[in-house]
């Protein structure tokens, strides 16, 4: 009996021992398996299927390219824009010509004429206060160096000293060529062109002709024609 159970005991370790063998070298031929490990968070959100990808920043050389431009370019110019002030003076001795033209003057023909030649050959000498001529005047130098070179001989003096010595006038004769104006208290004179305007030395423009109208209409103290013995008669 006890040689059966030794025998038993023997045959049990060696079915182990052939078991264990089996494994052993099955276990040679089994392939090993590796497990990947992903870079990306395992709780990232997967993007939708149908979103688009996005584009490449490089140009495609399958795109298009874009069309030429077929429509006319209009440029337009800018609206010009009016100034603020007034241009007042101007050297357009134009309408004095043409009330020469029309008789429409205080002395003879010749006479006016020659007046009309002084103040154009003055027209842009810059103005100097106490100067008559021949490269800078003011405003009473002017008006004596022009009647002076036309014939007519007074004493220089101030446009209210000739204010004084001088014959007012009125109405239409205000207005013809030669009548001397006075502006800015009797501070400022000039020789009138016509209605529209007057020549005379401004101080900023020089010897220039200006209108009335705008900014000197509100400076016209009068009107006066010289009263000398030398001066010719008055044209009616």
């Amino acid at each position: 009996m006890k040689d059966f159970k030794k025998v038993s005991y023997l045959s049990f370790l060696a079915c182990l021992v052939f078991v264990g063998s089996y494994s052993v070298v099955s276990g040679q031929d089994r392939q090993r398996v590796v497990k990947t490990i992903s870079s990306q968070p395992i709780n990232q959100p997967q993007p939708p299927a149908d979103s688009p990808k996005p584009s490449s920043s490089l140009p495609s050389a399958n795109k298009a390219s874009r069309p030429a431009l077929t429509s006319e370019i209009n440029i337009v110019a800018p609206e010009k824009t009016q100034p603020l002030v007034k241009k007042t003076a101007s050297s357009n001795a134009l309408n004095a010509v043409s009330s020469l033209a029309a008789g429409r003057m205080v002395y003879g023909s010749p006479v006016s004429s020659a007046i009309m030649r002084g103040v154009q050959s003055r027209l842009g000498i810059p103005y100097r206060y106490g100067s008559t001529g021949p490269n800078r005047y003011d405003c009473s130098g002017f008006v004596w160096s022009v009647f002076r070179d036309a014939g007519i001989e007074f004493t220089r003096s101030s446009a209210r000293s000739l204010w004084a010595a001088g014959i007012p006038v009125t109405g239409d004769d205000r207005f013809k060529f030669g009548t001397l104006v006075f502006l800015n208290g009797l501070g400022h004179m000039g020789i009138v062109a016509d209605e529209n305007g007057f020549f005379h030395a401004s101080s900023s423009k020089g010897i220039t002709y200006s209108p009335f109208k705008g900014y000197w209409e509100k400076r016209v103290v009068g009107f006066r024609r010289l009263a000398t013995a030398d001066a010719p008669k008055t044209v009616e």
